[in-house]
């Protein structure tokens, strides 16, 4: 398909990915583990040996998110962290590491244990505090890795920034743009080196599926090693889950518009509520990264807010079990809203027990509002 086609437009038609044996207007699902050869033992179709590195579906969706991403490649795999891990495993014994405090829980526990394992420094960083970024980076550094939005914190971190920072001391900057998604931030256009997503939330949307993606601004030496390590390791998202991923990239720009929409409505709503302490959205003119958003973000805040209810965690505990419409369960992006009590899923980060994180599906603004307002109290 043309490549200046406008987001909604390309994800709609799935970037092409039709099915032209049959005519279908969807892209069949190929779930063979191996591929033929001829007479001669050469491969009947050369881009396919084995669904270990050749796996169609999944380059299907691989070439939508490249071209969504603005990116020269994109790898999928078999969920966020095993693309987190993959984005580290070519760092070498002794190398320096900065990554991003107080972002998701399951990033930093995996990062921890790994850079012990392999002799790294790692060096926890509020990245969204540029001079501390600058600090803790200094003059050499092999890797970068910050979140933005963060959760559940909703923190902004200046990528451009960061990218100049890390590109200074001889580093490679990786982004988790989850909490935003290519039709907010393209974090390549500020200078990321790769992007990294839970393509598990929002881009699925649909809570079905179990999957990462990365995707890199040129190839390099540091990419190459990346896509070797996946080959090697089997680190690939099989076919069906590659075909639902199709389906769910589809309609990501519809769904991460209407999101956005009604997480700002109810942000603002939130914001002025007698029984709510504070409210952690980008696009709230009183938050502390709103500037930064607003000059990265295109298109809307994002869908996932974080609010402090007044009292104690049994009265944070009792708003998230009187609602309805929010489903109490761990996750963002869906087509759902759901809530989340971060301290009960994760007491031991310090997260206040009055937090709840909330993801904001597409259902009607008022109706999620009026499902808040009768749980409040108010």
């Amino acid at each position: 398909m043309k490549k200046d086609l406008k987001p909604a437009t390309f994800a709609a038609h799935a970037g092409g990915a039709y099915d032209e044996a049959s005519g279908g207007v969807v892209m069949p699902i190929q779930p063979s583990t191996t591929y033929r050869r001829d007479e001669a033992y050469a491969p009947l179709n050369p881009d396919n040996v084995y669904i270990r590195p050749h796996n169609e579906p999944v380059r299907a969706a691989e070439a939508i998110i490249a071209q969504l991403e603005g990116a020269a490649e994109s790898l999928l795999f078999p969920a966020g962290m095993a693309a987190i891990a993959a984005a580290f495993r070519w760092l070498p014994t002794g190398a320096r590491a900065v990554v991003q405090s107080g972002i998701y829980w399951g990033t930093t526990k995996w990062l921890r244990g790994f850079a012990e394992r392999r002799g790294i420094e790692m060096i926890e960083v509020d990245a969204s505090d540029s001079a501390a970024l600058a600090e803790a980076i200094g003059s050499k550094v092999d890797l970068a890795f910050v979140e933005t939005p963060s959760n559940p914190w909703l923190k902004t971190t200046d990528i451009a920034t960061a990218a100049d920072l890390t590109h200074a001391a001889g580093g490679v900057l990786v982004v988790d743009s989850t909490a935003a998604s290519p039709i907010l931030t393209r974090p390549i256009e500020f200078g990321a080196d790769i992007v990294m997503h839970s393509a598990t939330k929002v881009m699925n949307g649909h809570s079905d599926v179990l999957g990462g993606v990365l995707s890199t601004a040129k190839d390099s030496a540091i990419w190459q090693a990346i896509k070797d390590d996946r080959a090697d390791t089997g680190a690939v998202m099989g076919p069906f889950e590659a075909w639902l991923l199709v389906r769910g990239l589809r309609t990501l720009p519809l769904r991460i518009e209407r999101m956005c929409q009604s997480a700002q409505t109810i942000a603002d709503y939130l914001v002025d509520h007698p029984q709510i302490s504070d409210v952690f959205y980008p696009g709230l003119s009183s938050h502390k990264g709103h500037e930064i958003a607003k000059a990265q973000m295109s298109g809307g805040y994002g869908y996932v807010l974080s609010a402090l209810v007044k009292g104690t965690g049994a009265d944070a505990l009792k708003v998230a079990g009187r609602l309805n419409l929010f489903l109490r369960a761990t996750s963002i992006g869906g087509v759902e809203s759901l809530v989340e009590h971060r301290h009960t899923i994760e007491p031991h980060t310090g997260i206040p027990e009055t937090l709840l994180r909330l993801s904001i599906g597409i259902e009607d603004a008022g109706d999620l509002i009026d499902d808040l307002a009768q749980a409040l109290g108010q």
